[in-house]
């Protein structure tokens, strides 16, 4: 790879893979909002290493008239969000995806390296392998099954390689609050006490530097066509986290656990397969 192109590029995963991108000696096209405050987050580097595209999301096709290059990678990873249940928003997502594929065949990119979630399994009680039938219960789940399979068919038809990653659970670098871990973490330095869920469901949590390899891993190494989990593999009961966390900044306060989540999602994914299909390997730990 010399030339990608990346969408949602400004956000908690899009900005450690630029990050990584750019370590790679691979320049970037990042896709970011127009004013948007975490554009600042790609300030900074040089022009031979990066340029700022400012695009809608439901303005993709116009991309090969502000882009006139042509690139190696699309990496797909914008999504709207307002709710796990906004029907408009995650309906349109699925558009703005297969925009975004028509815009990297028409940019001569030869791969369509494109992110999911593990929301897309829905209630697991199993290890969770790639073979297994997508069974989402949020429309943001839904969404994201429609565009796996729709941008899949849609890049035959194009003759664009392409490769999906589940993601499952981030956690590091420009991580928002409004998520568990900086939450409880900024709750445990103000010395206050966190209460939350059971915790005894498992959790895997991979740092999203990791995640940025594994996904460039992919763009690299990973078979067209196919689709893989995004994980560290190394899952335990939430509350295993929680007390690590506890540890490390409040060893004096207790958290209060209570009751099981409804529905109460388990996640112990397996990694066995972007492990042997690209010897990516996760190196930091919680």
């Amino acid at each position: 790879m010399e030339k990608v192109i990346v969408s949602g590029a400004a956000g908690f995963a899009g900005c450690n893979l630029v990050e990584h991108l750019i370590e790679h000696d691979i320049f970037v096209y990042a896709l970011v909002r127009a004013g948007s405050k975490h554009n600042d987050r790609l300030a900074g580097y040089s022009e031979d290493k990066i340029k700022l595209v400012e695009i809608d999301f439901d303005d993709y096709k116009e991309l090969p008239m502000l882009i006139d290059d042509k690139c190696d990678v699309f990496f797909h990873l914008a999504w709207g969000s307002r709710g796990r249940n906004d029907f408009e928003t995650e309906y349109a997502n699925v558009q703005r995806s297969l925009d975004a594929l028509e815009a990297a065949a028409a940019l001569g990119c030869k791969r369509f390296v494109a992110t999911g979630s593990q929301a897309e399994y829905g209630v697991k009680q199993d290890i969770i392998t790639e073979d297994m039938m997508p069974d989402p219960f949020t429309a943001y789940g839904a969404a994201k099954v429609a565009a796996c399979y729709l941008t899949r068919c849609r890049a035959e038809q194009l003759g664009v390689e392409w490769i999906w990653g589940r993601i499952f659970s981030l956690y590091g670098k420009y991580e928002p609050y409004g998520r568990l871990l900086p939450d409880i973490i900024k709750m445990l330095k103000n010395a206050e006490i966190p209460h939350i869920s059971a915790a005894t469901q498992y959790w895997d949590y991979l740092d999203a530097g990791d995640c940025a390899e594994a996904i460039i891993a992919l763009a690299q190494r990973g078979r067209t066509g196919e689709i893989y989990n995004i994980a560290n593999g190394d899952y335990h009961p939430l509350k295993y986290f929680m007390e690590i966390l506890r540890e490390r900044y409040a060893p004096d306060i207790n958290i209060v656990y209570g009751e099981l989540p409804d529905p109460c999602v388990t996640l112990r994914p397996s990694v066995k397969k972007i492990q042997e299909h690209t010897g990516w390997e996760p190196v930091v730990r919680f």
